[in-house]
């Protein structure tokens, strides 16, 4: 039986450099949700010599759209977003510091090459389980282009997270491998 690696934000060159492919991991601490509409806008912004709306070195960013929070809870459901739709974009995000990004589905030959040029890693969370990952969600606000409503950068606080290293810092991809 695999392991599974306790990781905490934000992530460190040695900490991606310890993932593999296949590892089971629980991210501890803060994550950023964003979407197509945000990563358009952020490298946009960047292109024309503006900051990013956040800090992104050694962060994450979770591709998800949030739901609204129901009374008494810090967000809705909060499942992932098929990430081929953020393939333009995460070249850039990588170049700036981002160090992880969790989605699902599989990544484009010039992400994974990304990944190996900047150590970054993918995770794969559970998609349709957007009800059970908002349990991890212990706080949410919106913290970059509320304009964006689901879409906008919503800072996570997050207790153990659950996900599979889909894509290591060495290119090693689950979604390519044969059975």
């Amino acid at each position: 039986m695999m392991a599974t690696i306790e990781i905490t934000t934000p992530l460190t060159d040695e900490v991606v450099k310890g993932l593999k492919a296949g590892d089971s991991v629980l991210i501890t601490g803060t994550i950023y949700t964003a979407r197509d509409a945000a990563h358009k806008r952020l490298t946009e912004a960047v292109a024309k010599g503006e900051k990013p709306p956040v800090e992104l070195k050694g962060q994450i960013f979770y591709y998800a759209g949030p739901s609204p929070a129901p009374p008494g809870k810090p967000i809705g459901s909060v499942g992932p977003t098929t990430s081929y739709r953020m393939d333009a974009f995460a070249p850039k995000t990588m170049e700036l510091g981002l160090k992880g990004m969790i989605g699902k589905g599989p990544r484009a030959k010039e992400v994974i090459d990304a990944m190996k040029k900047h150590g970054a890693v993918y995770f794969a969370a559970v998609g349709g389980a957007g009800a059970l990952l908002a349990k991890c969600v212990k706080a949410a606000k919106p913290v970059a282009y509320p304009d964006l409503g689901a879409e906008a950068i919503t800072e996570l606080t997050v207790e153990r997270f659950p996900a599979i290293v889909a894509t290591d810092c060495r290119g090693n991809d689950l979604y390519s491998r044969t059975a």
